[in-house]
């Protein structure tokens, strides 16, 4: 077990390699990772290409990528095993031209015959699971401080502390902190919406007065009118058109914000899931479809195709590992996802054989934590590398809370089979760090490619997404390729691995959300680099096989 990270790390260096007889549990050496990029130009390659930038080796082709077309030359000749990988996400479209070739298959379960063929007490889960229940359709849920707010809000709305016996106060003090998370957390999204809701009234006002529903710039200008609010409406369409405003996608948008329940409080997200959600051992609900709603629900197909897209079809893009299949767990809402379905998302790839599990999700609350730290500590004796996202906040979660994580207290962890993920971009220079990303020098461990991410979107079509939901599943590709040719090899080293062979980066960058100051990169990770695979590959490679 690890206890502080930056001491653990230190200790890596005096390591000796050893033979893989004797390797289960030793610790991972360190190596030099500088790359000499003095010849080097910051540049952009062409648009076809760069949909692989997060591959791009950082010396040859002035990309800060993963030098993954040097690691699979690296592999040439080197036959690996086959690795599952759970990706505990939203939906999947398991149907995708670039993943239906990789799909997991539970080999016990016979699909479609009603029957717990493998005594697991998950009934046809023959791709994986869904812990969000219901059969094709989307799952809104609230954000973690509405759920928590709404539990005392009724009981305690319009009272003084004053007000209440001496047996309620320390709940009342309780109530008086989620309302105010909550109170603050909701602000922005009110405004959003005010000003959503008066754009979609100023295009049904202009319309109305025009009585098409199709019109001009010039149209607007020729209406002469001395109502305040239509003037008022003509000016922000006029002004929305004249920044190439699209009224299709607007509305689009509109539509999935008006559905949304993250400030919902009367809302109830499980009434689609019939389970009791502050009931661990209340195990028995959800069923096998994981593709969820296809149209609505592209974030878990994206993230996995980062980690296992179909490699060599000559359609889509290449994923980061080879020889790895995809077990689909969907436990992700639109919105916070619950402790419980987490805690038993990992339990259940840890059970069906997942050895690396992407988790590219978070949250700033987490009531129920211990189930998760539970479910946690159980992957790590099932020899499970869980690869998780650092989140999008632009946040020191050395200081702010980030859930889940690996450590009860930001200083001393748990376990070692954790990689939280910061996400960089393409820009070799100040600019390195995403501005969104989450940072910290003991709770995010390394940065990946995290920027304009290409992937598989529902529906057999591609789209770049930004986030750390990005970053995190080129990591888990990483060490899927690690674990794949060097199956000798732990969670634990797998993890070591990644972090101490990843490229220095030695420069001063902005640091996420700090308004324009700076800090070394070394300091805003636990390894103080980024990512990549050829260096993991040749650093496994002496771990096992020693200097033959």
């Amino acid at each position: 077990m690890r206890i502080i990270k930056s001491v653990y790390v230190a200790v890596f260096a005096t390591a000796t390699l050893v033979s893989c007889s004797s390797i289960k549990n030793m610790a991972v050496p360190t190596m030099d990772t500088k790359v000499d990029v003095s010849s080097a130009k910051i540049g952009t390659i062409g648009d076809e290409d760069f949909n692989h930038w997060a591959h791009a080796d950082l010396a040859t082709d002035t990309i800060p990528g993963m030098s993954l077309v040097k690691a699979y030359k690296f592999l040439e000749g080197k036959t690996g095993e086959t690795v599952v990988v759970g990706v505990i996400d939203s939906g999947i479209d398991i149907e995708h031209e670039d993943l239906k070739d990789v799909l997991w298959t539970n080999p016990k379960e016979i699909a479609g015959n009603g029957i717990d063929d493998d005594k697991n007490g998950y009934v046809d889960d023959v791709y994986g699971w869904n812990f969000l229940g219901g059969n094709g359709v989307a799952a809104p849920e609230q954000l973690e401080i509405t759920r928590l707010y709404a539990k005392y809000k009724d009981r305690f709305d319009g009272k003084s502390k004053a007000d209440v016996s001496e047996e309620e106060k320390a709940d009342f003090d309780v109530y008086e902190k989620y309302k105010t998370a909550y109170e603050a957390s909701s602000k922005n999204h009110v405004v959003m919406m005010e000003r959503l809701k008066f754009i979609d009234a100023s295009y049904k006002g202009v319309k109305k007065l025009l009585g098409k529903e199709t019109f001009t710039i010039e149209d607007l200008q020729a209406v002469k009118t001395e109502d305040k609010e239509l003037q008022a409406q003509i000016g922000t369409v006029i002004g929305l058109n004249n920044r190439g405003f699209n009224e299709e996608a607007f509305y689009e948008y509109y539509n999935t914000q008006l559905q949304n329940k993250s400030y919902d409080l009367t809302f109830d997200g499980r009434a689609i899931v019939g389970d009791q959600p502050t009931n661990i051992n209340d195990v028995v609900y959800g069923n096998g479809n994981v593709i969820g709603s296809k149209d609505s629900e592209s974030h878990g197909t994206h993230v996995s195709g980062i980690i296992l897209a179909k490699r060599d079809n000559g359609i889509g893009l290449q994923g980061v590992a080879n020889n790895a299949v995809l077990m689909s767990v969907r436990a992700v809402p639109d919105g916070d996802e619950r402790d419980k379905d987490v805690a038993l998302a990992i339990r259940y790839a840890a059970d069906n054989g997942a050895k690396v599990v992407n988790m590219s999700f978070g949250k700033s609350w987490s009531p129920f934590r211990n189930w998760v730290f539970d479910a946690i500590k159980y992957a790590e004796e099932k020899d499970v590398l869980l690869v998780h996202a650092a989140g999008n906040d632009s946040k020191d979660i050395d200081v702010k809370e980030n859930w889940p994580n690996d450590s009860m207290d930001k200083i001393s962890e748990i376990v070692d089979n954790v990689l939280t993920v910061g996400a960089m971009s393409s820009s070799y220079d100040e600019n390195l760090p995403a501005t969104f990303s989450n940072y910290g020098q003991k709770n995010v461990d390394v940065f990946a490619p995290g920027v304009q991410i290409y992937s598989t979107i529902p529906n057999n079509e591609y789209a770049r997404y930004n986030g750390t939901s990005m970053a995190s599943p080129e990591v888990a590709g990483i060490a899927t390729l690690v674990r794949s040719y060097y199956p000798e090899l732990s969670a634990s080293q797998v993890k070591h691995i990644i972090m101490n062979s990843g490229t220095e980066i030695d420069m001063d960058v902005l640091i996420p959300g700090g308004e324009g100051k700076k800090a070394h990169f070394s300091t805003l990770s636990v390894s103080g680099k980024v990512v990549n695979a050829y260096n993991a590959l040749v650093l496994a490679d002496k771990m096992v096989n020693g200097d033959k």
